[in-house]
Order: structure tokens, then C-alpha cells, then sequence
């Protein structure tokens, strides 16, 4: 496979990235397929916790977070999508510490997000991100299929990292 990291420009996003986010989320399989007004508010409301990866013009990954109101230490990761052909380059890693980086999240010391018990993708990529940042990750139910989803989703775990410190 060809590495395309070099070429890869990590950016805050735009309201003109809203139709290219939900065109990459539809290609990315489990995730949940927001409205695409949903996606536009998350690349311009929530601009600044959230980063675009881009390949020549072309979308090949978008992370959307937010810091949860009353929470600044906390970096909600609502959605990590990446295209297929840049799987495997940690991509996702590389998006998530371009956040960790900006001014806004100076404050941020956990990174919290959901992920399906059968997502092994997701989880491993967490793990990885809490091993770089030396610091624990706690599982535990945020969501439950039953009672949350009426039976309709799988629940959803609280993937919780920190506490931990991109400065020192």
C-alpha cells in the first residue's frame, strides 16, 4: 500500500466541507449516518474540535468532537471517519492530536467517545491513542441497547481517556 501521509493536509474544517463529511460517513460503515444538516453544524458550529483530512481536494478522513458544555477538560469524539485507502496509516491518530493541539483544547486532559462492543477498529484505535498518551482508558455503558435504543442499536460504551498531558 502506498503511504499518502506526506501529502495528507490536516485543516480546521469549513460549512463547504458539510456535503463531503456526509458523503465520507456514508462510505464508513458502522457509523451512524447523521443528517446532513447534523454534519453541517458539526464542521461549523464545533469547527475548531474537529479536523479534515485532505488528499489533493479530496476528503480521506474528518474527526467531529465538541467539549461537552460545563466539561473543558474533556474532548468528546463524536465520529472518526477515514477512507478506505488510507486505513492503516494512522490517519485517525495523526487527526485526533491535531485537535489535542490547537489552543481550544488547552484545557482538554480526558478524551471521551462511544464505541459498539463489536468494534474492534475503533477500540484498537483508542487503545493505541491512550498508549501514546500514557494514560489508562475505563470502559463502561453509556448507552444501553434496551433501554437507551428501544432495541434498535447496540448499546453504546463510554470509551473514557486521561487523565493525560499533550505538554509535558
Amino acid at each position: 500500500m502506498q503511504s499518502n501521509t506526506q501529502e495528507v493536509v490536516l485543516r480546521i474544517p469549513t460549512a463547504s466541507d458539510g456535503p463531503a463529511l456526509s458523503e465520507l460517513v456514508s462510505l464508513c460503515p458502522p457509523l451512524d449516518e447523521n443528517s446532513r444538516y447534523c454534519n453541517l453544524l458539526q464542521v461549523s458550529h464545533f469547527a475548531d474540535t474537529a479536523v479534515v483530512a485532505d488528499l489533493d481536494g479530496e476528503l480521506v478522513g474528518a474527526i467531529t468532537g465538541y467539549l461537552p458544555p460545563g466539561h473543558p477538560d474533556v474532548l468528546f469524539v463524536w465520529q472518526v471517519a477515514v477512507k478506505e485507502k488510507m486505513r492503516g496509516q494512522r490517519l485517525a491518530k495523526r487527526m485526533i492530536m491535531h485537535i489535542l493541539e490547537r489552543p481550544q483544547c488547552a484545557d482538554v486532559r480526558f478524551i471521551e467517545t462511544t464505541v459498539t462492543p463489536d468494534n474492534d477498529a475503533s477500540w484498537g484505535m483508542f487503545e493505541g491513542i491512550a498508549r501514546s498518551l500514557n494514560a489508562p482508558l475505563e470502559k463502561s455503558v453509556m448507552f444501553e441497547k434496551e433501554k437507551h435504543f428501544a432495541g434498535v442499536h447496540e448499546s453504546e460504551m463510554l470509551c473514557r481517556i486521561g487523565p493525560f498531558n499533550i505538554n509535558s
